[in-house]
């Protein structure tokens, strides 16, 4: 029988690990001062707050800019931002920024997306040839966004790295896809109704993954006013302390690289990351690949691009191991050892 999309995912097993297979390879030993900066979950609450990330339940009805403006104001912020839009009859995971966090909003924005999608036929079909076409679209497809849509309407290639049919019940079609950024489910159901002959459009969807975010640790918008009340009344940060979490979990499908605190301020005012700076680093790590660079105490710094591997890295003792693109942390957290290093040789 098919049940509503909302019910139906909570008895859903979902197989939700975006992250690929790594390890953390240790290349120096390095301290960290105590004095500078905070691991993220013992930051202040009102700077933890302005890092920190919120895993909302979209409710169906506004969009997903309405939600993120209502969270902002909410919490009392300049800003906030999301991780990708969704229409305002969907619901699901969207997470959202928090002040300085937006920051590192693109690099969610482009992680990978998981759906629950109830699809209706225009017609009854067999179960197996809806089976057999729905695989035909596992894979690099492409696609022209819907006439409303926040692109450019031109051909593109999008990758559908998994579709499963859960049910089909006469001419309505329940499955489950996982997706690149930018995918189009609406889209995608015409085009399957297209192959299969008879047409089809999305009659409901959900999202239930995007990066590192699934339904496991959804809050709702009231969940979060509750919290933020119960602070400013009482003083109790325990809630809003579990309902925000600090944005370093929003990064950690990205590979990385860990830092010493002599290397942070440089990194903050711009400065490509050298080999000797490095005390650890993700196996793997891709030369041009997109990483996220951290303190020891496990701050982000900044997002980078790499310009060594992995094992490039490890084998070098010298050289520039990724580009500064986005600095995250502030400037004066740690100090800026490589001035006064300047200003002794003058």
């Amino acid at each position: 029988m098919i049940i509503w999309v909302g019910f139906l995912t909570n008895n859903i097993n979902v197989d939700y690990d975006l992250t690929r297979q790594r390890e953390y390879i240790l290349k120096a030993n390095a301290h960290t001062n105590p004095s500078y900066g905070f691991p993220p979950i013992k930051r202040p609450l009102s700077f933890y707050i302005r890092m920190g990330v919120v895993n909302l339940d979209k409710p169906a009805g506004p969009t997903s800019h309405e939600v993120t403006a209502w969270v902002r104001d909410m919490l009392e912020l300049p800003r906030a931002g999301h991780s990708g839009s969704l229409d305002p009859r969907v619901t699901g995971v969207l997470p959202i920024m928090l002040g300085k966090a937006t920051k590192a909003v693109s690099a969610l924005r482009l992680s990978a997306k998981e759906y629950i999608c109830l699809m209706r036929l225009h017609v009854n079909v067999p179960e197996e040839r809806v089976r057999k076409v729905c695989d035909e679209f596992t894979g690099p497809i492409y696609q022209t966004p819907p006439v409303v849509s926040a692109v450019k309407r031109a051909i593109r290639t999008r990758n559908i790295y998994s579709l499963d049919v859960l049910e089909v019940e006469d001419n309505l079609v329940l499955f489950r896809v996982r997706c690149e950024a930018g995918t189009y489910i609406r889209k995608l159901c015409h085009d399957i109704g297209l192959v299969i002959g008879c047409g089809a459009h999305m009659q409901q969807l959900r999202r239930i993954g995007t990066g590192p975010f699934d339904e496991s640790s959804l809050v709702t918008l009231h969940d979060l006013k509750d919290a933020f009340v119960f602070w400013q009344e009482n003083g109790d940060e325990e809630h809003l302390r579990r309902i925000i979490r600090p944005m370093e979990q929003a990064l950690v499908h990205l590979p990385h690289i860990t830092i010493r605190d002599s290397a942070v301020s440089a990194i903050c005012h711009g400065a490509a990351l050298t080999v000797p700076g490095i005390v650890g680093l993700d196996s793997d790590v891709q030369k041009e690949g997109d990483v996220a660079v951290f303190s020891l105490k496990g701050e982000v710094v900044a997002l980078a691009k790499a310009s060594m591997d992995s094992s490039e890295i490890l084998a070098s003792s010298s050289g520039i191991a990724a580009i500064t693109e986005r600095v995250i942390m502030d400037a004066d957290v740690y100090p800026s050892r490589w001035n006064a290093k300047r200003m002794q040789r003058t």
